[in-house]
């Protein structure tokens, strides 16, 4: 096992951001709360020590993370909600915070740019 350098933060969608992708056009299905919670997107963001540091540096990207979060799941930005400030990131999510991450695999990590079509 191996320390990474890197916290982590899991970003959690809570009923508001629910209740949007629920409402997209052509939703074959609808999600619930612990469906849309169960398999959340994890950010390794730089080492902290203390939970706030976390979530200042959160604070610091939520708009990034935002579109992420809406672009996953439709790519379509008229479809976004139009308030999409800081107070709207934390109504729409919930954010841990995990101050230690550790690696289990013996090979090197490969990083590549994101798409946004998580889902």
């Amino acid at each position: 096992m191996y320390f990474v350098d890197r916290s982590i933060a899991v970003i959690k969608p809570k009923k508001p951001f629910l209740d949007w992708l629920n409402a997209l056009p052509d939703t074959e299905v609808t999600l619930t709360l612990e469906d849309v919670r169960s398999d959340c997107t994890v950010l390794m963001i730089p080492e902290v020590n203390e939970q706030e540091d976390g979530i200042a540096y959160i604070d610091d990207m939520a708009d990034k993370v935002f579109e992420m979060e809406l672009a996953s799941w439709s790519q379509e930005e008229k479809l976004w909600p139009k308030s999409r400030n800081l107070k709207t990131f934390w109504e729409w999510f919930d954010v841990e915070i995990h101050t230690v991450l550790m690696d289990s695999v013996d090979q090197d990590i490969r990083n590549s740019p994101a798409d946004h079509g998580l889902h």
